[in-house]
């Protein structure tokens, strides 16, 4: 692989909104163990937040995922690979980071809710300022 392509790559791994459209792999090679992590983050991410039980698990899975994430990196980085095995690596590690969103999202719906409607509240303030402001009938937008 030439070195632009290998750059090209890891923009798009290092890019902030890679993982807008991503889908989790439905298995992961992990140190040599096939790991169902479609599965395993459907599974938790379905109750919403993590149960005392599996918070073990979850922080396993997560430090196992930065690990990979990070050899993965480093093989796109500095492996003398193919461009073929360089789309692979890019979409897992892509994959991986979705999944890694996932669970570190867990618990935190409450607060992202808020964010939301508060967004919601201002935009809405705006507008009627701009209303307003401008002469605007409330309905119909005729001016005043």
């Amino acid at each position: 692989m030439r070195e632009f392509e290998r750059k090209q790559l890891l923009e798009r791994v290092d890019r902030e909104a890679a993982t807008v459209g991503a889908s989790i792999p439905e298995t992961l090679d992990v140190q040599g163990e096939e790991l169902e992590l479609r599965e395993f983050v459907f599974e938790v991410k379905a109750i919403d937040r993590v149960p005392a039980d599996r918070r073990e698990d979850v922080e396993e899975a997560k430090k196992l995922l930065r690990r990979e994430r990070m050899e993965r990196r480093e093989r796109l980085e500095d492996g003398d690979i193919t461009r073929e095995e360089g789309e692979e690596l890019v979409d897992a590690i892509v994959g991986i980071d979705r999944a890694l969103n996932a669970l570190e999202s867990l618990g935190t719906t409450s607060l992202e809710a808020e964010i939301e409607a508060n967004e919601r509240a201002d935009k809405k303030r705006w507008f009627s300022f701009l209303k307003e402001a401008l002469g605007h009938d409330d309905e119909e937008g005729i001016r005043r």
